[in-house]
């Protein structure tokens, strides 16, 4: 005999791998800000305010 469907623990790993990705994505903005901030000190130009 077949299980019936688990919805709610399917939903809560959709849940979390859409957090896992947004985390993922967000940790690459992070490093590509601090980078180019990073260059642009390098250049001499002056640092963008960050506005979080």
């Amino acid at each position: 005999m077949a299980r019936p469907p688990n919805y709610a623990h399917d939903r809560l790993d959709r849940e979390r791998a859409k957090a896992a990705k947004a985390a993922e994505k967000a940790d690459i903005k992070r490093r590509a800000r601090e980078q180019a901030q990073a260059e642009a000190e390098a250049a001499g130009a002056p640092a963008k305010p960050q506005d979080d």
